[in-house]
């Protein structure tokens, strides 16, 4: 993409389990440079019930929220805007329900993404607002889960994501406000319970140091590092277990969360104070962390510097969108045919544009992933290879996808064969049927796994009736891919969605 045309302000909102922010950036000459920031406490991890579903209160709290953030992005266009949502949209059960309300009222599209990529995300935030070349270990404590994160320079080595955070702790261990020493050690228990699979892979270790520095991102690092700057205790803010322990023996104290009063304390912060310092604590003993410094940098600005290189790799140094990466990475780990792949690919793209030639470029790039990785459930098992291939794409972790984008490709893998009525709802949406159907002949056209003329079928759209018009003689010559066409015809009539000709 020409620079000229990518656009140097950029906006991300980060949806989660606690705050709803919004941050918008200038992207220049390689320099970051913040234009705007909002944060609303929301509370939308304290809003799921017993049975994981988002009450309407929580739900109507963070409606009210994007509708400001819509307000304040009125004059940025989508492409310019990246919304995600972390752990409380990844459980919710209703979440679907919540994102369609959301979506039309932020006017803007929400990823939810997968806990590593939220730990990606948020390295990427990091790494590139605080650069340094010694390996290191980046946290984030947020509402319902925590991220850590093994790197070196840009690079992230390892990440992991846990389902445990300062809103969800609070909730169950001081869920009247009280602060008991007993309750401290069950949450620390609790804490280092989840947490204990990471120590083997995250622990500094002594005989061969993993990591040089630990930083810490986002809410709670930063609130726990302003009380103990603003009482003295720590003046450049690094928090220690000393420091831990004076903030926990001030709870204890105070007995309960409204009689706390510490200097540096946010309101928005006091329910959930308890949890995080019970997170801190374990992971700073488990971990072997002297000192955790507050870090520079979090997921909203790697969302940024990741939509960036969405519009343009070269704009921060990168060869490509990352999302292209995993595709090629996940081909090879599945032994994809990628002869195959590509046929399927180039004549599926080509198909689109005849169909749907002012496409969204994503939905484009959407098509050209499935078609690359529609038989990646070859390895499981050439039977029914297209059920297997819309598991894993549904479920696989692919650095860049967000979850939703990633169930996208399993629904069109599931649908390149086979009847359609599977997908019936899917294909309530328009640009889904585009997709599917230029997947779909390109799979046929490619049946014989051979070199194909493209420019042997040509597609005629006018409204939901489309024409596959062949060229003189091919159907003698191609007579199972003619009879698989057919088959074609009669799958797309029993759904009734589009009605399908044949010219051949």
């Amino acid at each position: 993409m020409n620079q000229a045309l990518v656009p140097t302000i950029l906006a991300a909102i980060d949806m989660g389990s606690n705050s709803f922010r919004l941050e918008i950036a200038q992207l220049q000459d390689g320099q970051y440079r913040r234009q705007d920031y909002l944060k609303e406490t929301v509370r939308l991890g304290a809003g799921l019930d017993a049975q994981s579903m988002l009450t309407e209160e929580a739900a109507q709290r963070g409606l009210d929220c994007l509708r400001r953030f819509a307000d304040r992005l009125a004059d940025l266009p989508t492409r310019q805007v990246r919304a995600v949502a972390t752990q409380t949209l990844r459980e919710a059960r209703n979440r679907n329900a919540f994102l369609a309300r959301a979506e039309e009222v932020l006017r803007h599209p929400i990823e939810v993404i997968s806990g590593r990529e939220e730990a990606r995300l948020i390295y990427a935030g990091v790494a590139r607002l605080q650069t340094a070349e010694d390996p290191r270990l980046v946290i984030d404590i947020g509402g319902r889960s925590t991220e850590t994160i093994l790197g070196r320079g840009p690079q992230p080595l390892r990440a992991e994501s846990f389902q445990i955070g300062s809103v969800s702790l609070s909730m169950r261990f001081f869920p009247d406000g009280r602060f008991t020493a007993e309750a401290f050690r069950a949450a620390q228990v609790a804490a280092g319970a989840e947490l204990e699979d990471a120590m083997t892979q995250f622990a500094r270790s002594t005989s061969q140091p993993r990591w040089r520095q630990a930083l810490g991102s986002s809410g709670t690092v930063g609130a726990v590092a302003q009380i103990l700057a603003a009482n003295g205790i720590s003046p450049d803010g690094s928090i220690t277990l000393d420091g831990l322990r004076w903030c926990i023996e001030q709870c204890l104290s105070a007995g309960r969360m409204d009689a706390l009063k510490l200097a540096g304390l946010k309101e928005d912060r006091r329910a959930v104070v308890g949890g995080g310092l019970c997170i801190l604590y374990t992971l700073l003993t488990h971990f072997d962390i002297d000192r955790l410094y507050p870090a520079r940098g979090a997921l909203r600005q790697g969302v940024i510097f990741d939509l960036a290189e969405r519009l343009d790799p070269q704009l921060l140094g990168g060869s490509r969108d990352m999302r292209e990466q995993s595709v090629s990475e996940l081909q090879r780990r599945f032994a994809v045919d990628r002869a195959q792949a590509q046929r399927v690919q180039e004549v599926a793209q080509r198909l689109h544009t005849q169909l749907s030639p002012k496409a969204d470029e994503e939905h484009c790039r959407e098509l050209g992933w499935a078609a690359a990785l529609h038989e990646i459930g070859m390895m499981v098992s050439h039977h029914d290879h297209h059920r297997h291939s819309a598991y894993l794409l549904s479920h696989v972790d692919a650095p860049g996808f967000s979850q939703n984008q990633l169930r996208r490709l399993g629904d069109l893998a599931l649908g390149q064969r086979g009847g359609l009525r599977k997908l019936e709802e899917q294909l309530q949406e328009e640009s889904v049927v585009w997709q599917l159907l230029a997947l779909r002949l390109a799979a046929i056209q490619s049946h014989a796994r051979g070199s194909v003329d493209a420019s042997a079928m040509r597609l005629r759209r006018e409204g939901m009736t489309v024409t596959i018009e062949m060229r003189k003689g091919w159907a003698e010559s191609h007579p199972r891919a003619h009879y698989l066409l057919r088959e074609e015809l009669d799958a797309w009539g029993k759904l009734g969605r589009v009605q399908l000709a044949l010219e051949a």
